[in-house]
Parts: C-alpha cells; structure tokens; sequence
C-alpha cells in the first residue's frame, strides 16, 4: 500500500539523480557524507572572489544536505514498507544531522515504533499498516544522533568538558563504547549474568522511551558484581558499557585519594559532575570493597572516612535525578567487607560464580578459535578436567599449553645445530593442555573458605539467594 501523499516518494531517486548532476565536477573529501553516495572524485574550479566563494560554498552545503536528507527518506521508506509500516508525514521529517544505512534505518523505525506503542494505548492501523506520526520518528532520529555525537566524541572535546583540574583527573580513564571492544559475544559464559545486564542496563539506555512512564520502571543507578577472582567480573563491565552505547570510566582508590588535605572529597565531587556532562556512563569501581569498606574501624583514617561520606552523598544525588544515564557497577571477591550503606545503594546484587563444565567448554572455544589445533580435538575432556578454573585460569592454561609445540621446535633445531628459516609448528593436542596442568592450576579452591564465604553471603544478599540468615551474621 501506498498513500497518495507518499507516491511523492517514488520521485526521489529522480531528483536524487538530476542534483547529483548538478554537482557534477565538484570535489569532496572522502569523508564527507557524500562520499558515500557518490564514490568517484569530481573536480570543479574554485571562483577567486570572496563573495562568490562563499556564496558557492553554501550552495554546496545546502546540496549536501539536501542529498544526506533524500538518501535518508528512502532508506526510512524502505524500512517502512518490509515492516508494514506508514509514516504519512515522512517527507517532512527533517533527517539531515545523521547519515542513514539501511542498519541505522531500521533502528530509527524501530525506536518509532517502539515509543507511538508505549505512549499511544489505541495506535492508528489503515488497511492492515500500522500508522506511524512524525514526532515519533523526530524523536527516534534525535535520539540516533545523540549517540554518534557521544561516540564520535575524541579526546579534545572529552577535554573541553572537564571544567576544572579535578575534572582533568579522570581524563585518562575515559573509554568511550567504540574503543572498549568488547561485547558479550566475547565472554563464553555467564548467560544468566548477561541476560540480567540486558534488562537492567542496556535496554534502559537505549529504549528509555519503556522506562518513561509510571514510578517502577526506572533505571538501576548500582549493580555489584561480586565472586571468586577471574571469573570476569571486570570484563562483563567493560562489555556492558559496548552494549549500552555508554562511556567507561574506570575508578580505583589511588584516584580519589590526594596528600593535601579535603582534595579527596574535591575529587569525588568533581567525578560524578564530570559523569553527568559524559553521560550516558558506566563508573565502575574495581575492588569497590577497598574504596568504600565498612565504616568506624579503628584504623580509619578521617580523609578516607570524608571521601566516602561524599560518594555517597553525591551518588544519593545521581538517585534522585532519573534522567541522568549514570550507573554505577562495583565488583569485589569480598562483599562482605562492604559497608551496609554501599549494599544498599547496591540494589542488584549479582554473583559471578565460578563457570561448570558447558560454561568452560564455551571459554575454552572462544580462547582456541584461533589456533592450531588437532583435528577432532576435544573440548568436553578438557573441559571436565578443568573441575574448579576460573575463565582467568582457563586462558592461562591455555598459554601454557601453547608453548608447548615452541619448545619441542627448539630443543629438535638444537640436536640438528641449526634453525629453519621457515619453522613449522605442530597442532595442539589435548595432551599438551593436560601436561600444561601441571604448571597452571586452580587458583580458588572450591571449598575454600573465602569462597563459602561468598555463597552464605550471596545466600543473604544476592539475587536468588534464599534470605535466610546465617549463622556467622552476614
């Protein structure tokens, strides 16, 4: 179906082409827009006179954006159409500040859709099309180009938002979505865990528009990620902030602290506003127990106990300001040296356990995929005989295991007296991993005692845990 007012779409292409003709002999640079559009280089002689440079250079600024905004239009009709949706005002939506691919373009329509659904209880349907209005596409649109404004951000314009020498001070620890590079896809284990992050923190961020209405749906502003060391509890932060679209900030208690006395509380304050300029952002707080312990011991030092009296103060201000994107993800192998306080400001309480047999198995492919291995090689026996790693113990291994075909290559070309100017090493075997496991092992036991510490506590205050009291008071 076509609507008598969109049938001015089918001329598009059209005047698409007789502007591109208009611009013939005019050169771009390869990065602009309409480089990649039109792909071959023309060329064009400059006028000399000032005024009439100007004068064509807005016209060609102009025939840009006209270009960009009529690519955009059929790119957003298209979508439209396979998704069996109509947008009666579409020629009048004002798309020049993104560049659209058929991949942006679906993401915009489904943002629309998903904000006229959520806001509009009787939606419009006309002859089996779901009517989609023009604000809702104004708003998904705006949206898109608020995120590549925040990805496109490099390092002077990160500078220019820093206001004062505090502020610089968390300059350096800034990783913006597409310089982390990691995603979940990274991380072979820990489904649950990834299926929680998706609800908790990338689905708010990127479709608030589901979180606009009513007083429960609002974003988490605290997650502690706590288990046993190298189960990727710092990995999950950083894939986290890739799949949010959001900036990284990593902090640890060297950054907070300073030897000139109130600087502490200086810094702390000037982090969370530099967040709030940032946003959307990820503060993660690595070894958070360390950073904000328990209060009240007696080797507390009063810089240390200010510090955190203005952390959670300034994050009690992130709570009451929904709008603000800032989430905050603490992870520590020891919770229960937080302080109650922190645990409470923490209300998704996540325990990244130690992975079973089918979670090893999936590291260890991901660690392998690109290595030489045997053909058939088997990954379940390895994976059994791995009872008790870590994902950290898992890549471990596996180096260890690598170096083992290097040194039967070097100890043959020492009995020969001479090297091979193109050395050819072996496939990985199973054995080499099970001969490696001799150098490389567990590095928790699982019954530890730190470890049972860990489940009692996640039993007391982790999600799933049963709540029941236990008998060492946690």
């Amino acid at each position: 179906m076509v609507l008598p007012q969109l049938g001015r779409m089918a001329r598009l292409p059209v005047q698409l082409k007789q502007l591109t003709e208009g611009l013939r002999g005019t050169k771009l640079s390869k990065d602009n827009d309409i480089c990649k559009l039109f792909p071959n280089n023309l060329f064009i002689q400059l006028p000399k006179e000032e005024e009439l440079l100007r004068t064509f250079n807005k016209q060609i600024e102009d025939d840009r954006r006209i270009i960009i905004s009529r690519n955009n239009l059929i790119e957003l009709q298209k979508v439209l159409e396979e998704n069996e949706l109509v947008c009666t005002e579409l020629l009048d939506i004002k798309t020049d500040c993104v560049f659209l691919t058929k991949q942006k373009a679906e993401k915009v329509v489904g943002w629309a859709r998903s904000h006229y659904l959520s806001s509009n209880s009787h939606p419009t349907i006309d002859d089996c099309y779901l009517m989609i209005p023009r604000d809702s596409l104004d708003i998904a649109i705006s949206r898109l180009g608020e995120q590549e404004a925040v990805s496109r951000k490099p390092a002077q314009s990160l500078k220019s938002l820093a206001k004062d020498e505090y502020e610089s001070n968390f300059l350096s620890a800034v990783v913006t979505p597409d310089e982390i590079g990691v995603k979940f896809d990274d991380i072979g284990a820990l489904e649950n865990v990834k299926k929680t992050l998706n609800e908790l923190v990338t689905l708010p961020m990127r479709r608030p528009e589901l979180f606009s209405r009513g007083n429960l749906l609002r974003p988490c502003k605290g997650i502690l990620l706590f288990g046993p060391p190298g189960t990727g509890k710092t990995l999950l932060a950083k894939a986290l902030a890739t799949e949010a679209g959001a900036n990284f900030i990593s902090i640890t208690g060297s950054v907070l602290t300073s030897k000139w006395f109130g600087d502490a509380e200086k810094l702390t304050k000037a982090l969370f506003s530099f967040a709030t300029r940032l946003a959307p952002v990820i503060i993660f707080v690595d070894e958070v127990d360390s950073l904000l312990g328990a209060r009240g011991g007696a080797f507390e030092h009063e810089a240390t106990r200010r510090m955190r009296n203005e952390f959670m103060a300034a994050w009690d201000g992130l709570r009451s300001k929904d709008s603000q994107r800032i989430l905050i993800v603490g992870a520590t192998n020891r919770p229960f040296d937080l302080d109650d306080a922190v645990i409470r400001r923490l209300p998704r309480r996540i325990y990244v356990e130690l992975p079973d047999v089918e979670n090893r198995m999936k590291i260890l492919k991901i660690f392998l995929s690109q290595e030489n291995l045997e053909q058939g090689f088997r990954y379940d026996e390895l994976a059994k005989a791995t009872e008790g790693y870590s994902g950290s113990d898992l890549k471990n291994l596996c180096i260890a295991a690598a170096y083992r075909p290097v040194q039967e290559l070097l100890e043959e070309e020492e009995k020969q007296g001479a090297s091979s100017s193109t050395p050819s090493l072996r496939h990985l075997n199973l054995e080499d991993f099970l001969q490696a496991k001799a150098k490389v092992g567990a590095s928790v036991a699982y019954d530890a005692a730190s470890m049972n510490e860990l489940r009692k506590w996640n039993e007391q205050y982790g999600e799933g845990g049963s709540r029941k009291k236990s008998p060492f008071g946690f």
